[in-house]
């Protein structure tokens, strides 16, 4: 079998960011794999106009290596658009342009292996090293073994069997536009949840029908609420905040979390004003546009045929209604990809916490009973905070990994990141 110092189950953004940043070091041998044939991001969601919510520097190497031929700037000089960038004046890029960037990039490094699918992993004591089953190709092993199959599409309970259900138009916001031409043609369509691809999608519909009457979003948040953008609120989306969220004991992270949603499920206030632009064009002229937003309201019962019905409960005044529709996008957001499965291998070896989530070191690695390292990349919200899926932690992250690794800083990461003091230090004289 193949031998390697590191291997890399899944090759999104993060585990493409590790590839990049570990193509220099020679002294390194790496080898990632990904089910699909080749990198896509989000692409049910490559709406016209659509942005990153962080800036172009967010890229695969740029916060740690701005010197890499892997970063975005050296991108758009390979591609013959470094001066047409810099006329444009973007700071956040269309997101057709960073899946198009993501691709270029993925297909320069040797290390990336699509269409290969990782089934199996396990510990081989005699070879001091993790077995990697790949579907259709030779096992390897690996010294060291990265995660990053990345998330799913989250549906709620009640939505879950109209989604499944062939002859209902009910889709996940992911699948948003192979489903597109159907929605603009149905005589109702309600989208459900407060985050940004919800008010995309919504903004998308507003202003492609012809008519808006039927068209409604639905949230469970109290408020369609802006995500925080203060340069203050963005730090933390800093390493010293991560670290800082990581020390507080489990149950103090896990009550905190849920507070924090603006950090990462607001929507950028771009996208709401242009959401109350349409609305207020449609306005002209007099009457009020067919459109209904309403936050704070849960879908709590759904059936569906040629028409769909949702029961409504309204989470702060207790009322409860019933809403009928010709069909539903759930923009409800991601959740973990399941590791059980892949992780069956190792077994008890594996450490857990009371709620059977992965125990996740400082240091990204996972709590192991055997010598190997395993690390996870967006994985880990649970014990490092809001920045886990955050595209701009994603070289550090990447970084600091290799820096494990290779067992000394390749990598030189910056002590402080943050001009704000995260935490109280008990020797300060108060």
């Amino acid at each position: 079998m193949r031998r390697y110092h590191l291997a890399g189950v899944g090759i999104g953004p993060f585990n493409l960011s590790l590839a990049a940043l570990a193509d220099p070091l020679d002294h390194l041998d790496v080898v990632l794999f990904d089910a699909r044939p080749e990198f896509r991001w989000h692409p049910g969601l490559l709406l016209d106009g659509a942005t990153l919510q962080v800036p172009f520097l967010a890229d695969l190497v740029t916060l740690v290596d701005p010197t890499s031929r892997h970063s975005f700037l050296n991108y758009l000089r390979e591609r013959g658009r470094l001066l047409p960038f810099y006329f444009a004046e973007r700071f956040h890029l269309p997101r057709a342009e960073y899946d198009d960037y993501g691709r270029w990039a993925a297909e320069r490094l040797p290390s990336c292996r699509f269409g290969h699918e990782v089934t199996g992993l396990r510990w081989i004591g005699g070879e001091e090293a993790f077995e990697l089953t790949v579907a259709g190709s030779e096992p390897v092993l690996a010294e060291s073994v990265v995660l990053g199959v990345g998330t799913q599409p989250s549906v709620p309970e009640p939505l879950r069997p109209l989604v499944s259900a062939p002859d209902v138009l009910a889709l996940h916001a992911a699948d948003y536009l192979a489903f597109r031409p159907e929605l603009l043609a149905a005589d109702r369509v309600t989208v459900v949840g407060s985050g940004q691809s919800g008010a995309e999608v919504f903004l998308d519909l507003l202003r492609s029908r012809s008519t808006v009457d039927g068209l409604r979003w639905l949230a469970r948040t109290p408020a369609f609420a802006p995500m925080e953008y203060s340069k203050l609120g963005l730090e933390h989306f800093t390493p010293d905040y991560t670290a800082y969220f990581h020390r507080l004991p489990e149950p103090v992270r896990d009550q905190l979390l849920p507070t924090q949603w603006q950090l990462y499920q607001g929507i950028d206030a771009e996208t709401m004003a242009e959401i109350h632009d349409e609305l207020y064009r449609r306005s002209i002229g007099g009457g009020w546009p067919g459109a209904v937003l309403t936050p704070g309201v849960e879908v709590v019962s759904a059936t569906g045929g040629d028409e769909i019905e949702l029961g409504l409960r309204h989470l702060q005044q207790g009322t409860a209604a019933t809403h009928r529709t010709s069909a539903v996008v759930a923009a409800t957001g991601y959740a973990d990809t399941p590791t059980g499965p892949l992780l069956h291998g190792l077994g008890d070896a594996v450490h857990r916490d009371e709620r059977g989530r992965l125990v996740i070191g400082a240091d990204y690695r996972v709590g192991l009973d055997v010598p190997g390292a395993l690390f996870v990349q967006n994985a880990e919200l649970h014990t490092h905070g809001p920045g886990a899926p955050d595209l701009g932690l994603g070289a550090w992250r990447a970084a600091a990994i290799l820096n494990e690794v290779c067992g000394k800083p390749v990598y030189d990461l910056p002590e402080r990141t943050a001009f704000t003091t995260f935490g109280l230090d008990q020797t300060e004289d108060q």
